[in-house]
């Protein structure tokens, strides 16, 4: 038994330090794009900071990682949580988004912030200054809400009505499914 226990070690080891050798590509542009949201609108400086220190490392194209991203498995898990945040919102990217995804985000955004799901609290609990005080928090909501708004007049009303229609056949293909 003691022998068994000894070569399962053996093997975690073996493969623990293989692992370490095997690491996903980082999130590296630190290059402000033209697509960036400080860029496609006029952001004032406390919410760019807010942005910047409690957005940007899942949210964006530049990451700045921590020390422990260094090891594996961590590395794959802070790549898989940062890819999966890019995909749902990518500040780097936003002034590709059309019109009405640009809005719908921000709402989305501050709908996030207000039920206390964004910064996520496992990241808040490493990264202590991407904790928003209540003010910040109410300060990014109208920021966001605000921005959604004015995006949203922009939208061209055969853009609404389809999205619409989309969202009520996606209803109805749900309720089908059921």
């Amino acid at each position: 038994m003691k022998k068994i226990i000894k070569i399962t070690a053996i093997i975690l080891l073996v493969a623990l330090i293989v692992i370490q050798f095997i690491r996903p590509a980082k999130n590296n542009n630190p290059a402000i794009t033209a697509n960036d949201i400080t860029n496609t609108f006029q952001i004032n400086d406390t919410i760019k900071n807010i942005l910047s220190r409690a957005c940007y490392d899942c949210h964006s194209n530049n990451t700045t990682y921590p020390w422990y991203s260094n090891m594996q498995p961590v590395a794959w898990w802070l790549n898989d949580h940062i890819e999966e945040g890019k995909h749902h919102l990518n500040f780097s990217e936003f002034g590709s988004y059309p019109l009405l995804r640009q809005s719908k985000k921000l709402k989305e955004t501050a709908n996030e912030i207000d039920e206390g799901e964004m910064p996520l609290s496992s990241y808040t609990l490493i990264h202590r200054n991407a904790v928003l005080t209540h003010d910040e928090k109410e300060m990014m909501m109208n920021w966001a809400k605000n921005l959604s708004a004015e995006i949203y007049a922009k939208v061209p009303p055969e853009e609404i009505e389809k999205d619409k229609k989309r969202r009520e056949e996606r209803k109805r293909q749900q309720e089908a499914g059921k």
